[in-house]
C-alpha cells in the first residue's frame, strides 16, 4: 500500500480525468472497458488505497465500530482475555465489511462524546443494565446498537446473551457429581439482571436438586479479574467453612484464584477442585489446566457484528434476541471428593 500516492498521480499516469478514476473507483459514471482497465492496472501497479476519509464522504459512514464495556476498573479491560477475545470475534466478523473496530471502556458518567467524535457507525455493548444512566445515554443517541450479555426487558433491542443459568447449573452439577457438598462460587458482581445473576441462579437450581439450601457464606463476590480472584483466594484460605471446590463465574477470576490458593499452600485439585465460565484459550494450558463451562466467543461476537450491520444498511431482521448455548469441558482442575489427598 503506498499512502503517497493520490487520485491525481492515478489519473496522470493513466492519462485520464481525476473524474474518470473515480467513476472507476467507485462504479459510476460511463467508462469503456478497455479504460476502466488501464486504470485499475494503474493502481495495481501504484499499490493505491482509497483513503478511509474519501468512502467516508461517499458512503457518509464512518466504517468504524465499538465494542463498549462499561463499568470495569481502570485496567480490567487490558487485563482481561476474554475482551480480547471478544474484539477478535467482532474484527472477524466485519473485516470482510471493511469496518474497522475499536475497544472502549466507560463510567456511569461517560458522555459519550466519542461517539460523535469518532463518528461511529454502530455500538456493541458488552454488560449493560437497564437501570444505568449510561444505558439511557445509549438509547438518547439514536444510532445502531446491540447489546451483548445483558439481559434488558426491552423486547425492540438487538441482543446477543448466553444460556448463563444453564452454564451455572452445568458447572455446579458436574461438582456435585463428583461427590462435592460444600461448593463455594466466585461470582463477580452480583446485581440481578446480569450475567451473574443468572449463572448463580443456575449454581442454586442445582444445589437445591440435590437438598442442598444455597449458603450466603459460600458466596465470594469479588471483580471478575485475575486480582480478584487471587484476593478471593486470601478469604477462601481463611473461611471457618470446610471447602472442598469452587465454581468461579469467569475463568480470569479461577486463574487468579489458583494462583492466589497456591500461594497460601492449598492445591488445586488435591485439596480444591475448580471450575471457571468462558473456555477462553490460556485454560487448556494451565497447570492444571482448568475445568470451565465453554461458549463460543467467537461465534457470539460474529452474531453481534451481523445484527449491527444490518442495522447499519438499513436491513430489518426479524430476529432480535439471539441466545448462544453452552457445555462443559472436563479437564485437570476437579476431582471426585473421594480421591482428596
Amino acid at each position: 500500500m503506498n499512502n503517497k500516492v493520490s487520485i491525481k498521480d492515478i489519473a496522470r499516469i493513466a492519462n485520464v480525468s481525476v473524474a474518470t478514476v473515480s467513476n472507476v473507483i467507485n462504479q459510476t459514471g460511463r467508462v469503456s472497458a478497455s479504460t476502466i482497465n488501464k486504470v485499475n492496472k494503474v493502481i495495481q501497479e501504484q499499490q493505491f488505497v482509497l483513503s478511509a476519509s474519501a468512502r467516508n464522504l461517499k458512503n457518509k459512514n464512518s466504517h468504524l465500530i465499538a465494542v463498549v464495556v462499561p463499568f470495569l476498573e481502570k485496567g480490567i479491560l487490558q487485563d482481561n482475555p476474554f475482551y480480547w477475545e471478544l474484539v477478535r470475534g467482532v474484527e472477524n466478523g466485519a473485516r470482510h465489511h471493511e469496518v474497522q473496530v475499536i475497544l472502549q471502556g466507560i463510567n456511569e458518567d461517560e458522555d459519550f462524546s466519542f461517539v460523535k467524535q469518532r463518528h461511529l457507525d454502530g455500538l456493541i455493548v458488552v454488560g449493560a443494565y437497564g437501570e444505568s444512566s449510561a444505558y439511557q445515554k445509549v438509547l438518547e443517541m439514536g444510532v445502531p446498537c446491540v447489546f451483548l450479555d445483558s439481559y434488558l426487558s426491552n423486547p425492540e433491542l438487538y441482543q446477543v446473551n448466553l444460556d448463563d443459568e444453564a452454564g451455572g447449573y452445568l458447572g455446579t452439577k458436574h461438582l456435585i457429581g463428583l461427590g462435592h457438598k460444600t461448593i463455594a462460587v466466585l461470582t463477580g458482581r452480583l446485581e440481578e439482571g446480569g450475567v451473574n445473576y443468572y449463572r448463580y441462579q443456575g449454581y442454586l437450581r442445582a444445589l437445591q436438586e440435590c437438598g442442598t439450601p444455597g449458603d450466603p457464606e459460600l458466596v465470594f463476590e469479588e471483580f471478575s479479574s485475575i486480582q480478584g480472584g487471587y484476593q478471593a483466594a486470601q478469604k477462601i484460605g481463611s473461611s471457618k467453612r470446610k471447602i472442598s471446590a469452587i465454581f468461579a463465574f469467569s475463568d480470569v477470576s479461577a486463574m487468579g484464584l489458583i494462583r492466589g490458593l497456591y500461594d497460601i499452600g492449598i492445591s488445586v485439585p488435591a485439596d480444591i477442585s475448580v471450575v471457571g465460565f468462558d473456555d477462553i484459550f490460556y485454560t487448556r494450558y494451565m497447570i492444571p489446566s482448568l475445568t470451565t463451562i465453554q461458549q463460543d466467543v467467537l461465534g457470539k461476537a460474529q452474531t453481534a457484528v451481523n445484527m449491527l450491520l444490518d442495522q447499519i444498511n438499513g436491513r430489518v431482521s426479524s430476529t432480535r434476541n439471539v441466545t448462544i448455548p453452552v457445555s462443559l469441558t472436563v479437564r485437570q482442575s476437579t476431582i471426585p471428593y473421594s480421591k482428596k489427598v
